[in-house]
């Protein structure tokens, strides 16, 4: 069966009155209010791709076979780079069960405040980062923050007392802050709907596979070291092998990584033309460098975007602590230092299991929030387990730090969400920039919670965790509701005798509100 797709339909100046503004579709009004914010000088680069194209034919075995060409290109760049993420801001964990906090003579809450400087950095530059995303070549800013991020990451080696540390930190949080927005982006572009939560769980379920190998290089060097000496000590060699791996990997990044389907060196010019017309469905195009003030205003009043930051700030309080701080809780569940790092590992299995299943299971079932939520329960069942089991039962409460690790289903979710369900290029970025520093926020309050009068067991920490779990449940389940509500109010205006559709609407760079051909994902 084939796949007819009309690159250029009917003239626009005879339909454009035809087609709602965003009011309209709120209040219910009548079509015909002429749309405001259909600027076909202003399309984004796959409107100007198409214009005067003759027809594109597509195939279902053209499109798998398309698809698995994108797959094999994109995805192990995506996966091998965004577990780096995670790898080179927790390595400080490793690093503080191998010697790395007497020889730069930690003290008090100085500890907790490394673990959360990242993230002020990460914060400070979250907006300026989204909007260059939106100005500059994408894979090629990404390629420079990843190397620039590895380097940084090896000047941790060299640092000497707390100050160095903290600056370190600081400048390593900046230059991360572009990686997740960014991957959002990378996802949006190139997959369609049903592709995109399965796409942003396996490449964010690499921070899993980085816990494994982060978990093993660690325990390797630590024990090695112990073993046969060496002339740095070895917390040091863990920051400068991480961090060289990661410039290694920028450079790849850098070499292989198209910006869009226009410019992706491994397609045809054929099938970049196809690759743009599969994700027409998306109704949301490629990207579109001005910047809008409409959508900047639409993405501040939109209430989806205050729930998606409120998820993003509650849910991560619990990641900014357990993420900084699981080595020494493996220590106070009994075990060694170096078993500490050895035991951490399967968590990342865990994470891995979870991110994949949930990813595909919402595509599959087509309810992403729904699917998600499964991890937050399994999540407070680790906790209550760690809470609540003696301390003599050191194996039964690793296994509750085990389960806690699918926690971040709810989180992926929902940043998968802001790719299907957040269309205008002005305002994704927008919203996808305030989610991201709702998630340096939570994780720099997270690291406060552990404190050390605590000790060992951390359970106002840990009590902090469960409520903040529980919380964000409700918080999904209210972001669900709201979809389906706003599926069946576009559905109505569609429905309307005289309603048209633009030519090329799909790539006018219209926000989800404005435009009644958009169906949420759920």
């Amino acid at each position: 069966m084939e796949k007819v797709h009309d690159a250029s339909s009917n003239d626009p100046e005879k339909r454009i009155d035809a087609f709602p503004n965003a009011a309209s579709i709120e209040e219910g009004d009548t079509i015909g209010v002429t749309f405001l914010h259909a600027d076909q000088t202003d399309g984004d680069e796959a409107f100007k791709a198409f214009e005067g194209q003759d027809v594109i034919v597509m195939t279902e075995e053209m499109e798998r076979k398309l698809l698995r060409k994108i797959d094999w290109n994109l995805m192990p760049m995506l996966c091998v780079v965004y577990g780096l993420n995670y790898l080179d801001k927790t390595t400080l964990s490793y690093a503080s069960v191998m010697g790395m906090q007497s020889a730069i003579h930690l003290h008090g809450t100085n500890y907790q405040w490394l673990g959360s400087m990242f993230y002020i950095g990460y914060l400070a530059w979250e907006y300026p980062t989204n909007r260059l995303l939106q100005r500059l070549p994408l894979a090629k800013w990404s390629a420079f923050k990843i190397i620039m991020w590895g380097g940084t990451l090896c000047c941790m080696a060299a640092v000497k007392n707390f100050a160095g540390a903290v600056a370190v930190r600081f400048f390593l949080g900046v230059f991360e802050a572009a990686v997740t927005p960014g991957f959002a982006l990378f996802t949006s572009q190139w997959y369609t709907r049903r592709e995109q939560g399965t796409r942003t769980g396996i490449w964010f379920s690499f921070n899993g596979f980085a816990q494994i190998f982060g978990g093993l290089v660690a325990y390797g060097i630590s024990t090695g070291v112990k073993k046969h000496g060496a002339v740095i000590d070895s917390w040091q060699i863990v920051f400068l092998t991480i961090g060289l791996i990661t410039v290694m990997v920028g450079c790849i990044f850098l070499y292989f990584m198209p910006d869009n389907q226009l410019n992706a060196k491994f397609l045809t010019p054929q099938e970049r033309l196809m690759a743009l017309e599969r994700i027409r469905k998306n109704q949301q195009g490629v990207g579109n460098k001005n910047f809008k003030m409409y959508q900047f205003k639409e993405a501040l009043t939109d209430p989806m975007t205050w729930a998606f930051v409120f998820f993003a700030l509650v849910a991560d309080i619990p990641n900014g602590g357990i993420s900084n701080f699981f080595s020494q809780l493996i220590v106070s569940f009994g075990y060694t230092p170096d078993e500490s790092l050895l035991y951490g590992t399967p968590g990342g299995a865990i994470e891995v299991v979870f991110l994949v299943a949930c990813g595909y299971l919402g595509d599959k079932l087509g309810f992403r929030v729904i699917v998600g939520m499964s991890g937050m329960v399994t999540a407070i069942i680790g906790m209550l387990l760690i809470v609540c089991l003696p301390l003599s039962n050191s194996s039964g409460r690793l296994a509750g730090y085990y389960l806690t690790q699918a926690s971040p289903t709810g989180f992926v979710a929902l940043l998968s969400l802001i790719s299907s369900n957040v269309a205008g290029y002005t305002k994704k970025t927008t919203v996808g920039a305030l989610y991201l520093i709702a998630y340096c926020t939570g994780n720099i309050i997270g690291p406060q919670t552990f404190r050390p009068e605590d000790k060992p067991r951390y359970v106002p920490a840990e009590i902090t965790i469960i409520a903040c779990f529980t919380v964000c449940i409700v918080d999904m389940a209210f972001i669900h509701w709201c979809y389906v509500r706003r599926n069946k109010r576009n559905a109505d205006v569609r429905a309307k005798p005289g309603y048209k559709k633009l030519d090329r609407q799909e790539f006018l760079d219209l926000t989800d509100r404005e435009n009644p051909e958009f169906i949420y994902t759920l």
